[in-house]
């Protein structure tokens, strides 16, 4: 089967105007981090059945699929049509033909999340110290909280002696029960920058009344400034908010833009066929299996927005978010509206019949066609390192240049 074209110019004219569009590089991981479209999103031709029906939930949604020449194109459509997507094209002259229009390729993976991420950094100057810094701290037994943003295996993996951890969204839940003193320093790690200048300002944006800090360029930074990292630990932070956490949370996703919706008006969105609608629970795991209102796919806020490109591969979309607490979801709302979603939290929906049993997680990619991020495991390459920061760095100049965005910082 053959699909019609569509010109880079025309996809880059539906992403500026909001328009729903799925924009799909077919290949493998490994081969689409060097270098892609900012808001293309990685779906592997051999994964189009296994992947397609979670990501791409509306089957008539607009979807344009692409690769670098390798022919990937003509079984992707082929699959799709299969699956009864009806609104299907071609980039037009592939990947080249993005790159000879003058357009930028962002290379990495979860790209314009990290790029988002430096210019929240950049419009809010959001504090930092460096490794020695934080490392002097812990060896004077200074007044201080390390909490560790990362998913829990990350975590496990190789973390910051004595850090504890508090995976993203979770932050604004927790941080009053390992910091209950205001005059305790709370310092923010993640593997490089995205996730700790994320979580630094959600804290200051929610209000906290310590001082907040990122670890500047998180363990990578550490390692670079060849400090010693734990391996193993399983210190969890419990549930405590701080004095007015709640109604902070909720005011910050207010001037964001998030909408909060009752269970029928959700019903009233979800009504509205002709526009795709994601639904995430954001809680954690535990939580979510414990519980949870059917229909919600299980996404912990903090990796949601780390990740938003691999969750919502539509961009236009509009996104619902669930959460028994609230705290949570109006966190990571807040930053989703920030980077041009259409948001909105359910409020309630927790006093009636829930489902029970843990998340249905898509199958892992195979090893080998996954890009290998330079902070995964143990290994030590300061060069790959060191050239991972300098990229995240330049982001806010690239996006400058590629000016489809869309972004905005509160």
């Amino acid at each position: 089967m053959t699909a019609p074209s569509i010109t880079p110019s025309e996809v880059r004219r539906a992403l500026l105007l909001r328009d729903e569009i799925a924009l799909l590089d077919l290949r493998h991981e490994a081969a689409f981090a060097p270098g892609h479209p900012l808001f293309a999103a990685n779906m592997a031709a051999d994964r189009i059945a296994l992947e397609a029906g979670t990501r791409l939930p509306r089957k008539d949604v607009p979807i344009v699929v692409y690769d670098a020449g390798e022919g990937l194109v003509a079984q992707a459509v082929d699959r799709l049509a299969a699956l009864g997507y009806t609104d299907v094209r071609q980039l037009d002259g592939g990947l080249d033909a993005w790159r000879k229009a003058g357009f930028e390729l962002f290379q990495d993976v979860n790209s314009y999340a990290k790029a988002f991420g430096e210019l929240v950094e950049s419009r809010r100057h959001t504090p930092s110290l460096p490794a020695e810094e934080v490392a002097a701290l812990i060896s004077s037994k200074a007044n201080v909280a390390i909490l560790d943003v990362r998913r829990f295996d990350e975590y496990a993996t190789m973390n910051i002696p004595g850090s504890v951890s508090v995976p993203g969204a979770e932050l604004v839940l927790r941080a009053g029960n390992i910091a209950p003193d205001p005059d305790t320093t709370i310092i923010v790690n993640c593997a490089g920058r995205t996730r700790s200048i994320i979580g630094t300002q959600s804290l200051i944006n929610a209000g906290v009344a310590n001082k907040v800090v990122a670890l500047r360029n998180g363990t990578i930074g550490w390692t670079l400034a060849k400090q010693d990292l734990e391996h193993g630990a399983d210190r969890r932070g419990g549930i405590g908010l701080f004095e007015g956490a709640k109604a902070n949370a909720r005011e910050v996703a207010y001037r964001a833009g998030v909408r909060h919706v009752s269970a029928e008006e959700a019903t009233a969105l979800e009504g509205q066929i002709h526009r795709t609608l994601y639904r995430f629970d954001v809680r954690s795991r535990e939580d979510y299996a414990a519980g949870h209102i059917g229909g919600f796919r299980h996404y912990p806020g903090g990796q949601l927005v780390q990740e938003i490109d691999m969750a919502a591969p539509v961009r236009g979309a509009r996104i619902l978010l669930t959460d028994n607490m609230g705290v949570r979801a109006d966190m990571t709302a807040s930053w989703l509206a920030q980077m041009g979603w259409e948001t909105y939290v359910l409020d309630g929906g927790y006093d009636r019949a829930l489902e029970v049993g843990p998340p249905v997680d898509l199958p892992k990619p195979d090893p080998s066609r996954r890009y290998r991020r330079p902070y995964e495991g143990t290994e030590v390459n300061a060069r790959a390192m060191q050239a991972y920061l300098d990229w995240e760095y330049g982001l806010v100049e690239q996006l400058r240049r590629d000016a489809t965005h869309g972004f905005f910082v509160i």
